[in-house]
């Protein structure tokens, strides 16, 4: 898909405002913009359209509406550029919180659009990377975790070292065909019901 196949989602109450960021987003060479002015099942409607980038543009919102924002955002796991006219520290770290990309105060110029895609974009698929990557070292600590207890329970019912517990735990996993986690997570459940 190339840059210009992006479809983009413009949410804003105000129509002028919201025809500024379709016009940057045209010129920019996006043809895929649609504009929502209706706040109404916003949620399912993002759902209804799939779009690739999502602009929001709040003008003077209320901590109501930022907080609605906030929810959409945190459900929709998009890239999401918000834009406002007056901002304090808090709104911008429950934005960060809520998963907005870009979050820009006093930033709506039309020559500005395609920069801001281009960093929410970026910004977005960095943070996804950094989650994917803590999810993946939690997974393997608690496959370490797992091990290690297993290892244990070999070491004592078998009084077998620790370097010929782990070799006896990889040479099961590799004979079924599993993870030495799986494996070890079999060991456990299965003490744990004959009552160590």
């Amino acid at each position: 898909m190339t840059s210009s196949d992006l479809s983009i989602l413009v949410i804003d109450t105000d129509t002028i405002r919201g025809s500024i960021l379709e016009d940057g987003l045209r010129d920019a060479g996006y043809q895929h913009v649609t504009v929502i002015s209706d706040m109404d099942h916003l949620v399912r409607r993002i759902a209804e359209l799939e779009p690739d980038v999502i602009f929001i543009d709040l003008e003077n919102p209320n901590r109501d509406m930022l907080e609605h924002m906030f929810a959409v955002s945190r459900s929709v796991q998009r890239p999401i550029a918000m834009f406002v006219d007056q901002s304090d520290t808090s709104m911008i770290e429950a934005a960060v919180d809520a998963g907005v990309s870009t979050y820009i105060v006093d930033g709506l110029k039309k020559e500005r659009v395609k920069p801001i895609l281009d960093m929410t974009i970026s910004r977005f698929n960095a943070v996804n990377r950094l989650r994917e990557e803590l999810e993946a070292t939690r997974g393997e600590l608690a496959d370490r975790k797992v091990i290690d207890r297993a290892k244990g329970i070999l070491m004592k019912m078998r009084g077998l070292s620790e370097d010929e517990a782990y070799k006896l735990l990889r040479k099961t996993a590799m004979d079924q065909n599993r993870r030495v986690a799986e494996v070890a997570e079999s060991l456990i459940t299965s003490v744990g019901m004959l009552g160590d």
